[in-house]
């Protein structure tokens, strides 16, 4: 019996891009762990992700390429063989390519099912390009946050999480960290223990980094920016700035502090945040006098009306008070833009047909209704994607899914929730059954890996279907014949990571990039702007029609500022994951299943007693958009006025067929395009 262990990486969407080994015995997988070597993430794997083996052999794989025999969302499907189902997709992709519609009317839907380099967008993007689809505006994620974050340092390049070690003072500003970035957590936690750093965390849901923590305070949603230009006021106030850094290495600091003066007074910043005055003042003195200090910033914050600018404005502090001088300090939303990867040569944009339209992807319900310019959608192809359970305006998506005339493809491990609607359906690998080349947004080492086992089943991965239908479709040999391990030669370059081939990256499982260690990248201006400042006024921002100097834009459906909405709606709704799945990935596996437990809704015990509500009853959450049911749990891990609704739950697996994004709506931030998810107002009632 032969056994031997292979390095591995988790190819999930997560900021850990963890090193994993596989021990084999006879070809199978027998245990996953973490890679004690790997210098980031140590040797341990998130509780997710340990029992990723599950995933893998689990019965409900898919084997073999099915095509629909019941109706369009039932599930029914009858095998057939890979030939009839690459001939079939060819057939009416090439139909449809040469109607009058063209084939714009074509569209692919993919986002991060994996973050491999490789299956995630290489020949996938070539494919369609060559073939003139619509193009895929990919923004559900994390567009928002981008575009504030860069409008203001002029990149995504911020603090080395390395260095947290360092820091003393550590905010976890809309950032469940425990759970979804776990490797920079002990980093935080080693420097609470050995270094007596302080661990504050803002965010509307007392998560499992708050509970943590030092100190929760518990924000209103969608008000974020309100309090950071709070806690410039009491800064500039108090003689607590760093006057010398702002003059040196920033534009528009005199206008932002006349503002912040001006408007965000701390009995007006408590008033629009929720928090007590008394508190935001001891934040604000505690941020300005503790160094180093450091802001971890996420996601979850961006996702309303105003999220661009919120994250923006945060971006601004550490500039204010000189946080970026410090080894340690500053602030940090990803390291993605230091990887140096060669994405046009993968993906081969110089090949997409001038005049090509863009369908952002928040907007598939508009998109299958065809309320969008440019041609009907008539075909869609959707690969590490879910968006029958992950995309906002649920109930018109899963319209535009049922449409009779629409032929769609899903490539997928599972018969997930899209996949019900498929016309066919294609069985795809697992990352331990393909070669991929990895990044991260969360440390900074490149990663590779081959596959550590053979395809299950009928299995194929992304790069092997899109070479399939480029050969039957007649495309250029020279952009599809092409291997992976070519491919991940073809990202890294001849010089852009030290002349490092795949082979070698394979062999060693990850490199460093050339970034110094602790690395600060601020400590002297040399901003990523074109100013080479910090930008808190930008420009560039004005020219868009926005506004040019950092500030705060109200959430759309913020009680606040929508009175009447309110009155039928009075709940924020806030869905974040469930520390048990990753979005809707792990929703079908049993033992995840089992953590999670059920769909629950999180309400204060006064809004729970209003609407006589108890722990352990059925509700039924819903607005104008639709409704979803859940398990009523009371109690203070919420502010009163907001509810936590925990997911992605699958449609099929929840209760009433739906989840929390029957509630949601398709509308766009105000930067990046990115969803309003957490822009939710509802109303909640006993079943």
């Amino acid at each position: 019996m032969s056994e031997q262990v292979l390095r591995s990486v988790c190819p999930l969407d997560c900021p850990d891009a963890c090193g994993m080994l596989v021990t084999l015995r006879d070809g199978v997988a027998m245990r996953l762990r973490g890679d004690p070597d790997h210098p980031f993430t140590r040797g341990f794997l998130c509780g997710k992700v340990s029992h990723y083996l599950e995933r893998v052999y689990h019965p409900d794989r898919i084997n073999r390429p099915l095509r629909r025999v019941g109706r369009k969302g039932e599930g029914r499907f009858q095998p057939i063989t890979w030939d009839a189902a690459i001939d079939e997709i060819a057939r009416r992709f090439r139909d449809i390519a040469d109607s009058p519609d063209g084939p714009q009317a074509i569209l692919p839907y993919s986002y991060a099912g994996t973050m491999g380099k490789l299956q995630g967008s290489s020949l996938d993007r070539r494919f369609f390009h060559r073939l003139g689809a619509s193009l895929l505006d990919r923004t559900i994620c994390a567009t928002a946050g981008t575009a504030g974050y860069s409008a203001t340092i002029g990149s995504t390049v911020g603090a080395d999480p390395e260095s947290f070690i360092h820091s003393r003072y550590i905010i976890n500003w809309g950032s469940n960290t425990a759970v979804s970035n776990l490797h920079l957590w002990t980093i935080m936690h080693r420097a609470r223990k050995q270094h007596g750093a302080r661990i504050v965390t803002i965010d509307p849901y007392r998560s499992d980094t708050a509970a943590k923590s030092d100190w929760h305070l518990a924000v209103r949603p969608g008000t974020d920016a309100a309090l950071a230009l709070g806690i410039m006021h009491i800064v500039w106030r108090d003689g607590l700035a760093d006057d010398d850094y702002l003059a040196r290495y920033t534009v528009g600091w005199e206008e932002l502090r006349e503002r912040a003066l001006r408007e965000f007074g701390p009995a007006r910043t408590a008033e629009i945040t929720g928090l007590d005055a008394a508190d935001i003042e001891r934040l604000a003195r505690e941020y300005a006098a503790t160094r180093p200090a450091v802001i971890r910033i996420n996601y979850g914050l961006q996702r309303h009306r105003g999220g661009g600018m919120a994250v923006r404005t945060i971006a601004c502090l550490p500039a204010v008070i000189g946080a970026w001088r410090h080894t340690g300090g500053g602030v940090l939303l990803s390291t993605s833009r230091l990887f140096p990867f060669n994405l046009d040569a993968l993906a081969r944009p110089d090949l997409i047909p001038p005049g090509t339209r863009t369908i952002n992807m928040v907007q598939l319900a508009e998109a299958l209704a065809g309320e969008l310019p440019g041609p009907p959608v008539r075909a869609l192809y959707v690969y590490c994607a879910n968006p029958a359970a992950v995309c906002p305006d649920q109930s018109r998506v899963l319209d535009g899914l049922r449409r009779d005339d629409l032929f769609t493809v899903v490539h997928e491990q599972f018969l997930t929730d899209t996949a019900d609607y498929a016309d066919i359906v294609l069985p795809a690998t697992t990352h331990l059954e393909h070669f991929d080349l990895y990044g991260s947004y969360g440390h900074y080492y490149v990663q590779a890996h081959r596959p550590a086992i053979a395809p299950l089943g009928e299995a194929k991965s992304n790069n092997d279907v899109f070479r399939m239908l480029a050969g039957r479709l007649g495309f250029e040999d020279e952009l599809f014949h092409v291997s992976d391990e070519d491919l991940c030669g073809q990202a890294l370059g001849d010089a852009r990571f030290g002349g490092l081939s795949a082979e070698e990256l394979a062999d060693r499982g990850f490199a460093r990039l050339n970034v110094p260690r602790d690395y600060t990248p601020f400590a002297a201006g040399q901003f990523h702007t074109p100013s080479g400042k910090c930008e808190l006024r930008n420009e560039r921002l004005a020219a868009a029609g926005l506004d040019p100097l950092a500030g705060y834009t109200p959430a759309g459906e913020d009680p606040r500022e929508r009175p009447d909405l309110a009155a039928q709606f009075p709940l924020q709704l806030v869905s974040p994951p469930s520390p048990h799945f990753l979005n809707s990935t792990f929703v079908n596996c049993g033992t995840h299943r089992r953590l999670a437990g059920e769909p629950t809704l999180e309400i204060h015990p006064t809004d729970a007693a209003s609407r006589g509500v108890r722990s352990g009853q059925a509700i039924r959450v819903f607005n104008a958009r639709g409704s979803f049911r859940a398990r009523a749990v009371v109690g203070e891990t919420v502010r009163a006025g907001v509810v936590v609704a925990l997911g992605i739950w699958w449609n099929k697996l929840a209760p009433d067929g739906r989840n929390a994004n029957s509630t949601t709506s398709s509308g766009l931030t105000d930067m990046g395009g990115g969803a309003v998810f957490f822009d939710n107002l509802v109303q909640v009632e006993r079943v």
